[in-house]
């Protein structure tokens, strides 16, 4: 076998184990109230690539680390992202009838459910973080409080949150570059380099490390909202999962419609070959990591 269908198939090998695991730490769908744990479960299972978790777990090995300790966080960010998603297709957001190629989640169950479930995925998110073994102690608790940190400051008003409402502010706005991507660095970038920083501080990654996969984290952070940008202004509906042309119908903040697509795809492929770079002391260590950022550039849906 090949190295690229080696890490392929190790990617997908992962991708299993992270589905297996977020079944196991959420309630079955029969599981009082059930109409909630379905509506949990229809989101966070619709089809989702699990980059996310596939990042903590592939910065964790790159340090040393071993996945028993990874996953919860693995979980976790696949949780509030889900949630992200399911709270920005809402009629008062992004009012979007498509997520990953099925009716969104409030076209389901109504908004009020949906509300509810996004809620419920970003609650149990930190549960999860919380629910640290009877032997987690020293050092190894130590890092799972500061992997948990930097997971509820990548969602928080200064990451994910504080992203979204830039971006609602800035439609039909003529916004700088620099304001730009500051967006771009919270409302995406901030949860992709919380993924990487706390693979790497739970696998035990020394500073000079952790220094390097950061570097790594903002590029690609950066990166796959870039790609994001191009890709609604080129793909259709089938391709996405989703409405297409929402960005430009909406007069949306994007670095396709500031910087024009060619230049757009440049700076994507300018951010990979950085991240790539800052992966270099780590030799075969990092290959997985450095095969998630090739597919998040050049990836086409």
């Amino acid at each position: 076998m090949s190295p690229v269908l080696a890490v392929e198939a190790q990617l997908e090998t992962l991708r299993q184990r992270v589905d297996l695991a977020l079944d196991a730490a959420l309630p079955a769908e029969s599981a009082w109230p059930q109409t909630i744990h379905r509506a949990v479960r229809y989101s966070l299972f619709a089809g989702g690539k699990r980059v996310r978790p596939m990042l903590v777990l592939a910065a964790g090995e790159a340090a040393g680390g071993a996945e028993a300790e990874l996953m919860p966080l693995a979980c976790a960010v696949e949780m509030i992202h889900t949630y992200s998603l399911v709270h920005d297709d809402l009629p008062a957001m992004d009012d979007d009838d498509l997520r990953r190629g099925k009716p969104t989640s409030h076209k389901v169950f109504g908004e009020a459910i949906a509300i509810l479930a996004g809620d419920a995925l970003l609650t149990r998110a930190f549960h999860l973080m919380a629910e640290a073994p009877d032997d987690c102690s020293g050092d190894r608790l130590r890092r799972r409080l500061e992997a948990t940190a930097i997971l509820g400051q990548a969602a928080g008003t200064s990451g994910l949150i504080g992203g979204q409402v830039m971006d609602l502010e800035s439609e039909g706005q003529d916004i700088s570059a620099e304001s730009l991507e500051c967006l771009h660095r919270a409302k995406t970038g901030a949860l992709l380099a919380a993924c990487v920083r706390g693979g790497a501080i739970l696998g035990g990654a020394p500073l000079p490390e952790r220094d390097l996969l950061d570097r790594y984290a903002r590029a690609i952070g950066l990166a796959f909202q870039i790609v994001d940008d191009v890709l609604d202004a080129t793909e259709g509906a089938e391709q996405l999962g989703k409405t297409a042309g929402k960005d430009a119908a909406q007069k949306k903040a994007t670095y396709v419609r500031i910087h024009g697509l060619e230049r757009a795809r440049g700076m994507a492929e300018a951010l990979l070959r950085e991240a790539l770079a800052a992966l270099q002391p780590f030799g075969e260590r990092a290959a997985l990591l450095a095969r998630l950022a090739r597919l998040i550039v050049e990836r086409h849906a």
